[in-house]
């Protein structure tokens, strides 16, 4: 799987759009993007984001966007592939990171909403060889959940791909769709 190229004179909306973890990345690596003090406009280019720090070499920033969007991948799971999953019997621990009260009005069977007494469960119980599943609204928070768990010694750690409107559409349509405002 090839990533597309990235341009370096790419606004950072258009870039968040295409690799929707690029925020996490530029995080992680160079403390870009994950408050106030180190954020940017949606209108910067790439460029321009990395000139103002520390004038980052731009191609090296690219790569580790780029590697950054293929291990998010890898640690996806689409809608069907958990289907299949599911219905072989093989065990997964399904857990839903929207609010309560988007999980109550829909949720996968089996799945269990997290809080934060679940979350220091987890941290402390859970077998973390056996396989984690992530669930939001469409698959954006629940990345930002597994790589909290991965980075936590979680192996076989997942988020499903569009989440639970993504599952809504291709798996169980008898799951009501729902757009938050």
């Amino acid at each position: 799987m090839t990533t597309a190229t990235i341009d370096p004179n790419i606004t950072m909306q258009e870039l968040l759009q295409a690799f929707p973890g690029a925020q996490r990345a530029l995080f992680r690596k160079y403390h870009i993007g994950g408050c106030s003090s180190c954020g940017f406009k949606p209108t910067e280019t790439l460029t321009q984001v990395c000139e103002r720090n520390e004038r980052l070499p731009v191609d090296e920033v690219i790569g580790h966007i780029q590697s950054s969007h293929e291990a998010d991948l890898k640690m996806q799971v689409s809608p069907e592939e958990l289907s299949s999953i599911l219905k072989s019997g093989v065990p997964a621990r399904l857990v839903d990171v929207r609010t309560r009260e988007e999980y109550e009005a829909v949720h996968i069977e089996g799945s269990i909403l997290l809080s934060q007494q679940l979350m220091q469960e987890g941290l402390m119980k859970w077998d973390r060889a056996g396989l984690l599943v992530l669930i939001d609204h469409q698959g954006t928070r629940s990345m930002d959940a597994a790589a909290y768990f991965a980075g936590h010694g979680f192996e076989n750690v997942k988020s499903l791909r569009g989440g639970i409107d993504a599952w809504s559409r291709d798996v169980d349509a008898s799951l009501p769709r729902y757009h938050l405002e």
